[in-house]
């Protein structure tokens, strides 16, 4: 059972490595910049970890 909730964790800071980092690689690529110029900077939708403790917002 312990293997179980180890796998479905490690799959969740997974995904929220790569969401991170797909995010900042679209931000910061040329192609990203344009469209950021082009059609200007669009607010995502919140999430429940916007919410967290760590941020000092």
């Amino acid at each position: 059972m312990k293997e179980i909730i180890f796998f479905v964790v490690g799959l969740f800071i997974l995904y929220i490595v790569i969401e991170k980092a797909v995010r900042k690689g679209i931000n910061n690529s040329n192609i990203g910049q344009i469209l950021e110029k082009k059609y200007g900077v669009i607010e995502d939708k919140r999430s429940f970890l916007d919410e967290d403790l760590d941020n000092d917002k």
